[in-house]
């Protein structure tokens, strides 16, 4: 981890869970991190919490449904810190409904946070990265949900559609990567089920869904950060490509 002391780390969703996880990790390991969310005061907590460690957070409110504030963050990290050299594509929303009754609303705000956020702040990361020669890395935090679908609930609305997506994705840039000749990483992280706000969706939904969810086992967001951890601290010719993370027990 010591050649990415210093360096420049991009996070989405950084307010709670994965993200803050992911956030507090690389601040520790000595990385500059941009922590992005539309909830920035919790990310300006994390600075406070954070300010003795090797390296530092900055905090920059962000709705990644929003193109523009996407596009700001990114001059704003080229003008004054040079650049990314890694982004953590975590930020993510579920829409507890069914595909086939489901709302439009929900459906466009799950594609353009899941799907359509992960592709420009990858867009745009990369192109930082190639204008400055710097063999980068990103990660799109995805879900077993991205490989294949189980049943434990009714209202999965487009989620598992938006992280097959994501999967997808991550192999289209693998790709896109070699044939432009560069040497950025990019990495799937898929875990099970995590313990986050993300599953508040489910409140006020079917009583069953919530009892599945209470019962179930459950990774902590430390374990997903960990993951990435590893991932990046492989030698530069060892690409982690997917990496699948389940708790012990999950029998789904």
């Amino acid at each position: 981890m010591d050649r990415w002391v210093g360096k420049i780390a991009l996070v989405t969703g950084a307010s709670v869970g994965i993200g803050a996880a992911t956030v507090e990790a690389l601040v520790r390991e000595g990385l500059k991190v941009v922590g992005i969310a539309r909830r920035v005061e919790n990310i300006e907590k994390l600075r406070e919490e954070l300010k003795d460690e090797k390296g530092e957070l900055y905090a920059r409110k962000c709705d990644v449904s929003k193109e523009e504030e996407i596009l700001a963050v990114f001059e704003w990290i080229e003008e004054n810190l040079g650049g990314v050299d890694v982004l953590v594509n975590n930020a993510g929303v579920i829409h507890a409904a069914s595909l086939t009754d489901g709302d439009t609303e929900g459906f466009r705000r799950l594609l353009d946070v899941n799907v359509l956020a992960v592709a420009l702040c990858t867009r745009e990361a990369v192109r930082q990265m190639k204008a400055r020669h710097v063999d980068g890395h990103i990660f799109n935090i995805n879900s077993i949900l991205g490989h294949y679908i189980f049943n434990p609930f009714d209202t999965y609305s487009l989620y598992p559609s938006s992280k097959f997506a994501v999967t997808a994705m991550t192999e289209v840039v693998r790709k896109e990567l070699i044939t432009a000749n560069t040497k950025i990483k990019i990495t799937s992280i898929s875990p099970g089920l995590v313990g986050t706000e993300l599953f508040s969706a489910y409140e006020g939904k079917p009583d069953t869904d919530l009892m599945k969810l209470q019962v179930m086992p459950k990774l902590n967001s430390e374990d997903v950060a960990n993951a990435i951890l590893y991932a990046l601290g492989t030698p530069p010719h060892v690409q982690v490509c997917e990496l699948i993370l389940r708790p012990v027990g999950e029998v789904l």
